[in-house]
């Protein structure tokens, strides 16, 4: 005797016009993420890559970063007139040997070397920087000046270097006086700020 199969109840017909589960339909729907938000993110969507701050790629940015890599040393005020002086001599030497004592290259030496003295010098001793760089210019002549013969020849050399080579003297000594006020007036905005500053509870 042939039996029938009969498909239990919760088995019943499928309707033709019933929707099918997100699985089942494919396509780029089913593929597609949810889109929610995850700690004020998007969820699912493409971050754009972050752009760098505008003038990060310029010169005076890439200046900036390579001073603040620089040695940072604070010196007093007699150590920051032997810092100037000893350099300035060595410079002396240096330019008798290879420049065949040029004035013009110690004089463009000079002035590097007297920002560094007033950028080095400590808070307390910023007034002597505009004080030792012209000694230190002096100092470091005795060996690039025309010397004649005997102690008179050579201050004689001396003095005239200093007249042909006043500019430079000027330029580097209104270089370090510029960097001292500046570094003047950020110290007394900065105990202005502190001294404004609210105390903490």
């Amino acid at each position: 005797m042939e039996q029938h199969r009969t498909r239990p109840a919760q088995y019943g017909p499928r309707r033709s016009g019933a929707p099918l589960p997100a699985q089942g339909r494919g396509g780029a729907a089913a593929a597609r993420p949810p889109v929610g938000r995850v700690a004020g993110r998007p969820v699912g969507r493409p971050v754009q890559p972050a752009r760098p701050a505008p003038g990060a790629g310029s010169p005076v940015a890439r200046v900036v970063r390579a001073l603040r890599a620089m040695p940072n040393p604070r010196l007093t005020g007699l150590g920051s007139g032997l810092f100037c002086a000893a350099v300035m001599t060595l410079l002396g030497f240096l330019d008798g040997l290879l420049f065949g004592a040029s004035l013009t290259v110690y004089g463009v030496l000079f002035v590097p070397v007297s920002l560094l003295t007033a950028l080095w010098v400590r808070r307390g001793d910023l007034l002597t920087a505009p004080v030792v760089v012209p000694i230190a210019f002096a100092v470091g002549l005795v060996p690039v000046a025309e010397s004649g013969d005997g102690l008179g020849g050579r201050l004689m050399g001396l003095v005239t270097a200093l007249a042909t080579e006043a500019g430079w003297l000027y330029g580097g000594t209104l270089v370090a006086g510029s960097a001292v006020i500046v570094r003047r007036i950020r110290l007394v905005r900065r105990r202005a700020a502190a001294r404004n500053r609210p105390p903490a509870a």
